[in-house]
C-alpha cells in the first residue's frame, strides 16, 4: 500500500507504540505472577478478536483482510509470537528494567536484516542513532561480568526474534494494511497457543483478569501502532525511536517497584534522545543537475 513518507508521522505512531507497551511490560510483570505465559499469551490473541471487531467491520468487513501473502503473515507471526513468549518468560526471571534493555540489541538485527533483504539505506544518521541508542541502553544497565543469567540469555533471543518479527512487517506494509496485518497476527498466534494453554490454564483470579484485560488492550493496538509506523518510515528510522522505551520503562520501575534511578539513567536517556534526534535529521537534498 502507497503511503506518502513522513518521519512526523512515523514519530506520532510511534508514540503510540511507546505508551501501549510500557504498560504493557507492567502488566506483563502482574500476570506472570499467577500466569503461565502461554496461557497470557493465548487470553492476548482472543481479547484483541473481540476489540478489533469494530475496526474490522467499519473497514468493510473480513474481505478486506484477504491476502495473497499468507505464508508472509505466518512466517511473521510464529516468529514474533516465539519471541513474545521469551520476553514474558525473561520477565519471572530477570528485573523488568534488564528485559527491556536486553531487548534494545533488536535495532542491530533489524537494521542489518533490513538493509540486506529491503534494501534500506543505511545513512550515517541511521548508524548514528543506533549506535549512540546502544550505548545509551549500555549506560543505563552497565551490564556485569562474569555471571550469565538465563533470563538474559532468553531476553537475548527474544530481540533477535522481534529484530527478524520487525523486517518482516516492513516488508508486509508494502502491500498489506495495519488492520490486515494485525488480524493475520491473532489468528496465527491463536491457533499456535490453543493446545499449549489447554495443558497450563488456570482461572485467574480478579485482579489478574483486570491486568489480562490491559495486556489484550496494548498488545492489540501497539501492533497497529508499529504497522502503521512502518508505512510511512523504513525500519532503520522507526525502531530507534523505541529505544525511549528503556528510559521509560526505568521511570516506571522507579515509580512502582522502587527500583532507584541513578545519574546513569539519567546520562543513557539523554544519549538515546540525542541519538533519535540525529535520527529524524532530514536528508540533504541531492543537488540539482547542471545545465
Amino acid at each position: 500500500m502507497n503511503t506518502t513518507p513522513s518521519k512526523t508521522m512515523a514519530a506520532l505512531w510511534m508514540a503510540g507504540w511507546l505508551s501501549l507497551m510500557l504498560v504493557m511490560a507492567v502488566a506483563g510483570r502482574e500476570t506472570t505472577r499467577e500466569l503461565n505465559v502461554f496461557q497470557i499469551m493465548e487470553m492476548r490473541s482472543l481479547l484483541g478478536f473481540l476489540l478489533l471487531s469494530p475496526f474490522i467491520y467499519g473497514a468493510g468487513g473480513f474481505k478486506v483482510l484477504r491476502t495473497s501473502r499468507l505464508p508472509q503473515h505466518i512466517g511473521r507471526d510464529l516468529v514474533h509470537y516465539v519471541a513474545q513468549l521469551g520476553w514474558f518468560f525473561a520477565l519471572t526471571l530477570i528485573p523488568i528494567g534488564q528485559v527491556v534493555a536486553i531487548e534494545f540489541t533488536m535495532p542491530i538485527w533489524t537494521a542489518l536484516l533490513a538493509a540486506s533483504l529491503l534494501s534500506e539505506r543505511m545513512t550515517p544518521w541511521k548508524i548514528a542513532a543506533i549506535a549512540l541508542g546502544l550505548f545509551g541502553v549500555i549506560v543505563i544497565v552497565r551490564p556485569a561480568t562474569g555471571e550469565i543469567n538465563p533470563g538474559q540469555l532468553i531476553a537475548l533471543g527474544a530481540a533477535m526474534g522481534f529484530g527478524v518479527s520487525m523486517v518482516l512487517v516492513k516488508s508486509l506494509t508494502r502491500t498489506e494494511s495495519a488492520l490486515s496485518i494485525l488480524f493475520w497476527m491473532l489468528v496465527v498466534q491463536s491457533v499456535a497457543g490453543f493446545i499449549p494453554t489447554l495443558f497450563v490454564w488456570t482461572w485467574p483470579s480478579a485482579y489478574v483478569w483486570a491486568w489480562v484485560g490491559v495486556i489484550g488492550v496494548c498488545g492489540t493496538f501497539s501492533h497497529y501502532c508499529l504497522a502503521s509506523a512502518m508505512r510511512y518510515a523504513d525500519a532503520t528510522i522507526v525502531v530507534p525511536m523505541d529505544f525511549l522505551r528503556v528510559p521509560l520503562t526505568a521511570t516506571a520501575g522507579w515509580l512502582l517497584y522502587s527500583e532507584r534511578l541513578d545519574t546513569w539513567t539519567v546520562v543513557g536517556a539523554a544519549l538515546i534522545l540525542f541519538g533519535n534526534l540525529l535520527n529524524l535529521k532530514r536528508a540533504p537534498a541531492d543537488p540539482a543537475p547542471a545545465r
